[in-house]
């Protein structure tokens, strides 16, 4: 029976280690997201900042071309392409982002 005991015991042993090298691994990478969290937070807002500036020009000149004559729509026109353009690559950008930080969970 001893040999039995130690078997069992052996096996718990085994299996509280292995717990426990997956809950450090856990922590590990816990503390890895911790620690890039300012950075990640930071680019996100910049990025924001950077879409409602863009959004507000958008909107300035789309209120600026209703006051302006018909010559100059079409030139407004393409420039919220432009900025349609660049938002959307902003957009592109933060998904990127976002896909890179599931990546390294």
């Amino acid at each position: 029976m001893t040999s039995r005991d130690a078997l069992l015991r052996a096996a718990m042993h085994r299996v509280l280690a292995r717990m426990g090298h997956g809950m450090a691994d856990a922590a590990a990478g816990f503390a890895v997201l911790v620690q890039d969290a300012p950075d990640r937070v930071r680019q996100e807002w910049d990025l924001f900042q950077e879409e409602v500036k863009a959004e507000a020009e958008r909107l300035e000149r789309e209120g600026d071309g209703r006051s302006v004559d018909a010559e100059s729509s079409p030139a407004s026109s393409v420039e919220e392409e432009s900025l349609q353009t660049k938002i959307d690559q902003l957009r592109a950008r933060v998904a990127e982002l976002g896909i890179r930080i599931e990546e390294r969970s």
